[in-house]
């Protein structure tokens, strides 16, 4: 699949980012976040658990992919809305897709975006990372969590996060790198893919993306 262009002067490192940090952010807390946890609570906690996990791993986990990928999946799944984030991907599709197409979506879609983007996280350094103050409101359905990463050469990147109020609490279910969204990204490149084949054409794809059959 590809990456909006606007994406590719930040090099890999944001192009890895654009979704395993996006999703992963929210993801590891040894324990289950309260309800009351406002938003940028949410992203600081994970920040600090994600450095703890990987922490003396890296080397391991980069040559132990299926460790890797359980280990994101363990601590991704619980907290990201990935039903919410790949209705919105699918559009207009999703309200004439079958309860069944649905369901391999979601989870073809997950399982792509978690195996596609997985060498990210061993690029991940809590130092780089800045959450800035938040200013949105909280008693909203959704909100943005604002950030900025600091690359290599020092240049400072906006990457934003949509949060939605469930009654768990707060889950991810977008990442805004540079003004661009991922979930608008894939939803154009994915409805472009749907009208030129179909909809279980993208999902076999997307299987295939999952279980390593296509490139990356």
């Amino acid at each position: 699949m590809t990456v909006n262009n606007s994406f590719r002067h930040s090099g890999r490192f944001i192009k890895r980012l654009a979704v395993i940090l996006s999703m992963s952010l929210l993801s590891a807390f040894a324990q289950a976040q309260s309800p009351d946890s406002g938003p940028n609570s949410v992203i600081d906690s994970a920040v600090d658990e994600i450095a703890v996990q990987i922490a003396g791993r890296k080397n391991d986990l980069a040559a132990d992919t299926d460790s890797l990928y359980a280990m994101i999946d363990g601590i991704l799944l619980p907290r990201f809305d990935k039903r919410y984030a790949a209705q919105l991907v699918l559009g207009k599709h999703w309200r004439t897709a079958s309860d069944e197409q649905k369901a391999d979506f979601i989870a073809a879609f997950y399982q792509s975006l978690l195996r596609k983007y997985a060498e990210g996280i061993l690029e991940f350094d809590e130092n780089k990372i800045s959450v800035l103050p938040y200013r949105g409101d909280e008693t909203k359905s959704r909100t943005v969590v604002k950030t900025e990463v600091r690359l290599e050469d020092g240049t400072k990147v906006p990457v934003h996060y949509g949060l939605v109020k469930r009654d768990a609490g707060w889950l991810i279910f977008d990442v805004i790198i540079e003004g661009i969204s991922y979930v608008r990204n894939f939803r154009v490149e994915l409805n472009s893919e749907i009208q030129s084949s179909s909809l279980d054409a993208v999902i076999r794809h997307l299987q295939r993306e999952a279980e390593g059959a296509d490139s990356v």
